[in-house]
């Protein structure tokens, strides 16, 4: 057994260096002294964009009898973790349905070991890593919601970028060489008409230098994920989102379609057969919390700058709005889901572990 779990947790390092599923990859994060250096603090306010919320109801919470078992639950330091404050602040107060323990990492492949050795039952992660932990472990794993859709947006100071097509034979600054982002930008510039001679992706090591050509280059033109997306606007008043990358995927797949999705919450399987009432139980938590994020802002905003999340609270409260946090489930989860798989897949099969998941990757409550 143990040798079998070490092979895994090797071919798991690998994929994740492959899929973007590390730090400062798939799972945008900002250090506490990245926040500082990239922004001063807002107070001005932002307008709300919609944010889809899909809560587990069924059954009804006083419907599910807690079981006697804590329930060890990890998350990313960053924005998967925004719509699980409230719930950790709940736990910490002893006001929880469950018994929780909670672990905050800034790399997934902490995440993903500690799935797969059993340490760990429930666990935030990027949504190919996912993919990649369910090919690993021969089906040992499944998605029981999608927590955040897309952070990624076009920024930039030039009005006249209003779509896709706007960036024909224009240079886009972004990181995430061979990982989601690439994927990502790529299936929209195609879905926009446009090849790989038509823009100019000038890949860099990290978002933070991105935000810094933002800064010094009035011009420029950047692929961000949020948090970076507020801290790059705070230090240049010029600058604002010209692409959405969420909107611009769905209205390319219209209603029902799949979408573009950052972070999943997944189980291992045996958890979820030993203890199904505290795996219903964490579901209904966690859509409260999600929904707690997207209507509480101020109060949000304090309990991520408490974990760490974002160092300030007022960057934080500016940024939640645009994390889409959500929490999405059933059927509606699965065709979001296995649609954007399947684009990193086209792209990249290596990018969600060798193939696509099987029907039972996809839980349905």
């Amino acid at each position: 057994m143990k040798k079998r779990v070490a092979l895994l947790l090797a071919a798991l390092t690998l994929t994740a260096a492959l899929s973007g599923c590390g730090k400062s990859k798939t799972e945008p994060e900002v250090k506490a002294s990245e926040a500082t250096s990239l922004t001063e603090t807002s107070e001005e306010e932002t307008t709300r964009p919609e944010t889809t919320i899909k809560a587990f109801t069924e059954p009804a919470a006083d419907e599910i009898t807690p079981e006697d078992v804590t329930v060890r639950v990890g998350s990313l330091k960053g924005p998967t973790s925004m719509g699980l404050v409230s719930l950790m602040d709940k736990a910490a107060r002893g006001e929880a349905g469950n018994q929780y323990d909670f672990t905050m990492v800034t790399a997934a492949d902490e995440l993903l070991g500690k799935i797969v050795s059993n340490n760990m039952d429930i666990a935030l992660v990027p949504a190919n890593a996912a993919s990649v932990l369910y090919n690993k472990t021969d089906g040992g794993i499944a998605v029981i919601d999608i927590n955040t859709l897309g952070v990624l947006y076009v920024v930039a100071s030039d009005d006249s970028i209003q779509s896709f097509a706007d960036l024909k034979g224009k240079t886009l600054y972004l990181n995430g060489k061979g990982t989601t982002p690439e994927y990502v930008i790529n299936y929209l510039l195609s879905a926009n008409g446009l090849t790989a001679d038509d823009v100019t992706l000038e890949f860099k090591s990290e978002a933070a230098e991105v935000a810094a050509i933002l800064k010094e280059q009035p011009g420029a033109i950047g692929l961000l994920p949020q948090p970076f997306v507020t801290a790059a606007c705070a230090q240049n008043e010029d600058l604002r989102i010209v692409l959405d990358c969420t909107a611009q995927w769905e209205a390319l797949q219209g209603f029902g379609g799949s979408r573009l999705v950052t972070g999943v919450t997944i189980v291992r399987k045996d958890f979820q057969d030993e203890y199904p009432n505290a795996v219903a139980l964490f579901l209904q938590e966690h859509a409260a919390s999600t929904e707690f994020a997207n209507t509480n802002l101020d109060k949000t905003a304090e309990l991520v700058a408490a974990q760490g999340i974002i160092e300030k609270a007022p960057i934080a409260k500016i940024a939640i709005p645009y994390c889409n946090i959500t929490c999405i489930t059933g059927e509606e989860m699965k065709t979001a889901l296995s649609g954007y798989l399947q684009v990193l897949a086209d792209q990249n099969p290596a990018s969600v572990g060798g193939q696509l998941p099987g029907d039972d990757f996809y839980f349905n409550p």
